[in-house]
């Protein structure tokens, strides 16, 4: 696993290779399998492979400029009235995407929505209202998802501090 870990970057790339249906199914399944506050699981997902929908998507936010040259953007939509823990729940689900998309050789990118501000106004009522996301959902993050263009370098041990773990106490 930590060989995964290690390859997982955050990717704003891609060639304009289409993502095979076989490997976008094992990414889904690898967010689904993600723990969820009380196991409620309310999460769910858009994929988006319209060109004309990336270009909106791209517009979010300033910094996500990249999404429309993703072959598919995945959307995490989070319904409220099954989970309380909007923000946990799906950035754990965004994590489990990082790393089956690695797995499968494909990379991938947190874009946030919630909380954000673009040319619109507020990115997550933006992006809400393109893709028809119905009153009690939230969304916290798209997922653009695709082969690298380029291979950026793995995480080394030289990033592990030994000066940021603590023992019993902060500063023990």
């Amino acid at each position: 696993m930590i060989e995964v870990i290690r390859k997982r970057r955050s990717i704003r790339a891609y060639l304009s290779r289409e993502v095979e249906e076989e490997k976008l199914k094992e990414i889904l399944k690898a967010a689904m399998f993600a723990p969820t506050s009380w196991g409620r699981r309310p999460w769910e997902f858009i994929i988006v492979k319209d060109p004309k929908t990336k270009t909106a998507l791209s517009e979010a936010t300033p910094y996500a400029t990249f999404v429309k040259n993703a072959p598919v953007v995945i959307v995490i939509v989070y319904d409220t009235t099954k989970g309380r823990r909007f923000k946990e729940d799906s950035s754990i689900c965004a994590e489990h995407i990082h790393l089956e998309a690695v797995n499968q050789g494909l990379g991938s990118c947190f874009v946030q929505i919630a909380d954000a501000e673009g040319p619109h106004g507020n990115a997550e009522a933006y992006v809400k209202e393109l893709l028809g996301v119905p009153e009690g959902y939230r969304i916290q993050c798209m997922m653009p998802i695709g082969y690298p263009a380029h291979q950026l370098p793995e995480h080394s041990d030289t990033e592990y501090d030994e000066s940021k773990i603590h023992r019993e106490r902060f500063g023990g």
